[in-house]
């Protein structure tokens, strides 16, 4: 203690040797610790949604913007593959909804929207009416909206008249079987009460019934002379109707009308028999062809407005009489290697688009799109006819090429 004491600067430099001594450690500690991987490399998959591709998870859940079930998306790691490559599982694509099409010349001019409303096709519009005075007993069909068939009943009447002319058709059988009458041609009156009978609305099988049974029927069951969608009953149980009075109404709703109003001005534009594209936002925008029938050669008297009828086909029966409807008409013939509007992602760089690779991978490329519609945007530079593109699902393939690689365009290709 007394040396210490005797000697501060040996005490003051050993205090400053161990300070040295302990910050080198620390140091050398600090080197040696191991890396941590980081957290993003280390994961092999993550969760995003096929609407909101800026999501991303660690887990499988729902996306919290719209609740629909998160899709797995996996990194295949580059392993000699180009960083801006993007590789997705068969189940991945379906649930992602990515759809694609090959790169062709299309129809670019310039193009017009119009709005219309789905209507019946009047033309083929039918009418099922009394052939003979009676009361109707029962009906048979009572909901409009049912669809019907040729030789379904309809409904059951009671007629006199009708009761009469079986009577004369089975005495005219019966006098054949008895009487030879030489000067009597019985078959033409058989042939004459036949065709009374199938006038009235009996059919040739309930005509053979009522020659086998051999007894006139107080009421008879009239059979549909029209098939289709019933859109209007014009009788209840219990009416006396006479002939030529109308029963029912139907309608054939697998070809159906769409009317749209045109100004004066615009109705040169169009032409019977021209094609159109029509769109329907009540079944998710989808797009099907229609066809010209009829356009107006009078203007409306109040509006001055010109009537332009489409014929569309509805052989699923989606579309229904009373949607909204889009109806897409392009101005002159203009055709050129172009892509779906839907395709192209354009941003403060550029314009580019996703495409199919050979390997099955999807790769951004940079194009340089021309002026062109709604539908189809002229390609200048950057693709080939042949080439398979990404339509439908590009937003969450750049998504997670973001997510994979950073905000950069780095290897796209012109």
């Amino acid at each position: 203690m007394n040396n210490i004491k005797k000697h501060p600067a040996a005490l003051k430099s050993a205090g400053i040797l161990f300070f040295v001594m302990l910050i080198a450690a620390l140091f050398t500690a600090c080197q040696q610790k191991p890396k941590q991987p980081i957290a993003k490399a280390s994961n092999k998959a993550y969760y995003t949604c096929s609407m909101h591709p800026q999501v991303h998870e660690e887990h499988p859940g729902n996306c919290p913007i719209c609740g629909m079930k998160l899709i797995k998306v996996e990194f295949t790691g580059t392993g000699g593959t180009a960083p801006d490559k993007i590789t997705l599982t068969a189940t991945q694509i379906q649930l992602a909804g990515i759809v694609t099409d090959t790169v062709r010349e299309e129809n670019t001019g310039t193009e017009k929207t119009i709005t219309g409303t789905v209507t019946t096709d009047e033309n083929k519009a039918e009418e099922l009416s009394a052939r003979i005075a009676g009361r109707i007993q029962q009906l048979y069909i009572r909901t409009v909206g049912e669809k019907i068939v040729i030789g379904q009943p309809v409904y059951s009447i009671y007629s006199e008249d009708l009761q009469e002319a079986e009577k004369e058709y089975l005495l005219a059988r019966q006098q054949q079987k008895v009487l030879h009458n030489p000067d009597v041609d019985y078959k033409q009156l058989i042939a004459a009460a036949e065709s009374k009978l199938q006038l009235w609305g009996l059919s040739p099988a309930q005509i053979r019934s009522l020659a086998a049974t051999g007894k006139a029927s107080a009421t008879t069951t009239i059979l549909s002379k029209v098939e289709g969608t019933v859109s209007d009953i014009a009788v209840h149980e219990g009416d006396y109707v006479t002939e030529g009075m109308t029963i029912l109404k139907t309608q054939a709703l697998n070809s159906l009308w769409i009317e749209a109003q045109l100004y004066a001005g615009e109705a040169g534009n169009y032409k019977v028999a021209d094609r159109v594209k029509v769109s329907f936002p009540d079944l998710g925008g989808q797009v099907i062809n229609g066809k010209v029938e009829f356009i107006n050669p009078e203007l409306s008297d109040a509006s001055k407005v010109d009537l332009v009828r489409i014929s569309v086909a509805n052989t699923q029966g989606l579309i229904r009489p009373g949607m909204l409807a889009y109806i897409s008409v392009t101005n002159g013939s203009k055709r050129a290697l172009a892509v779906p509007t839907s395709a192209i992602l354009t941003d403060g760089r550029g314009s580019k688009v996703w495409v199919k690779d050979k390997d099955g991978s999807f790769s951004p490329r940079s194009i340089k799109p021309g002026p062109g519609n709604q539908t189809y945007v002229p390609v200048i530079a950057g693709l080939n006819a042949g080439d398979v593109i990404v339509t439908n699902g590009v937003y969450l393939l750049n998504s997670e090429a973001i997510f994979k690689n950073g905000d950069t365009d780095k290897g796209m290709k012109m």
